[in-house]
């Protein structure tokens, strides 16, 4: 009896998750975390008027979500003062990287991502065969000239930028990366993912035509919305780029109630103003906490910070072990010379008072 017939691709990948979810450690630990403020997640929860809607959704479970995602898509339109036909809904950002992905690299297909960048958009890449190029950071910023440079190198098919950045929380302003347009190899595809634009300034934000074919960019309802386990977020593009989606995604993937959640929340922007306004004043604490320490952060337009642990990778990886073992989840940049910071998310002021009392601990443990 033999078994299922893989592809020569998919039998020559190791079976990887992307993250180590924090469920997976407190499992390991067996005990949950005192402060979970490492996964970027919007602890401030969603809005009640979202929380509502899912509880009244979920009467109708037992129907199909809407496959067309009729209402939700209308709204965004009217949100983001664009045309219905420019928006597609999906499963998260990662569900609509799978998807594009799928879309445009086939074997061998060159694709330029920053090294240490969001690695499920690497994950992705490799799922279909296709050839990772990476450019170094540039100051704890990506590199927009450099991915460029990169992209006409290899004849990329696809250019992976985050504004504002994973694991970093930097920014380019938004006339930088709008200038990559014109950069770009011809037939390259820039794919922005705006996943925390609405923790940034205005000035972030590029102003480029909807029907750009040049770019696709990527929101979420994830973040600022506070919906991470509900699984919804939505990508802008050229109407024609935005209809190949309808080849080849899932059309029943998305979740009823999460549907109706998005649509109230995206409804309720009095709650996300609040949520932005309470992650400015976590920020405010984590900075504070690092100067009392010692340490310097770097400047972010998201919902986490990095804060530098005054050593090396090593270091901070040691700072990290102890701050798990002390009920603090935080993560780390993976690649050096980034990695010699911590990445602490901003969360309730009990979240932020239980991190700044362990953190002296875990900075002494490590030093001796």
């Amino acid at each position: 009896m033999t078994g299922p017939r893989y592809t020569p691709l998919v039998d020559g990948l190791p079976a990887t998750v992307p993250f180590v979810g924090p469920e997976v450690q407190e499992r390991a630990q067996g005990h949950p975390f005192r402060a979970r403020i490492g996964a970027n997640e919007n602890v401030f929860g969603p809005s009640p008027k979202a929380i509502e809607a899912m509880r009244t959704a979920d009467a109708d479970i037992w129907m199909y979500a809407d496959p067309t995602n009729f209402d939700l898509r209308n709204a965004l339109a009217t949100h983001n003062n664009i045309p219905t036909e420019n928006i597609v809904v999906g499963e998260g950002i990662d569900g609509l990287l799978g998807y594009l992905v799928r879309m445009i690299v086939g074997a061998r297909d060159g694709v330029v991502t920053s090294h240490g960048a969001y690695p499920t958009f690497n994950f992705h890449v490799a799922g279909f065969g296709g050839v990772l190029h990476t450019v170094p950071y540039n100051g704890d910023h990506e590199d927009p000239d450099a991915l460029c440079a990169k992209a006409h190198k290899v004849d990329a098919k696809l250019v992976y930028i985050s504004n504002p950045d994973n694991p970093m929380g930097t920014w380019h302003e938004g006339p930088v990366i709008a200038a990559m347009l014109d950069k770009l190899p011809e037939g390259c595809l820039l794919v922005l993912d705006e996943a925390y634009i609405e923790f940034a300034k205005p000035s972030a934000v590029a102003q480029i035509d909807v029907d750009d074919p040049r770019v696709i960019r990527m929101r979420t309802f994830s973040k600022a919305y506070g919906m991470a386990g509900a699984r919804c977020g939505y990508a802008i593009g050229a109407a024609e780029l935005i209809t190949a989606f309808n080849k080849i995604r899932n059309h029943f993937g998305m979740n009823r109630s999460a549907q109706y959640a998005a649509l109230a929340a995206l409804h309720d922007q009095d709650w996300l103003d609040a949520t932005v306004a309470k992650v400015h004043v976590a920020r405010t604490k984590i900075n504070e906490i690092a100067k009392a320490n010692g340490l310097i952060t770097l400047p972010s337009a998201t919902n986490f910070v990095a804060m530098e642990c005054g050593g090396d990778g090593d270091f901070a990886r040691k700072v990290l072990t102890t701050l798990i073992a002390d009920g603090i989840f935080v993560r780390m940049p993976f690649v050096a010379p980034q990695d010699r910071c911590i990445r602490v998310g901003c969360g309730t002021d009990a979240d932020i008072d239980a991190f700044g009392q362990a953190l002296p601990r875990a900075l002494a443990k490590a030093r001796g």
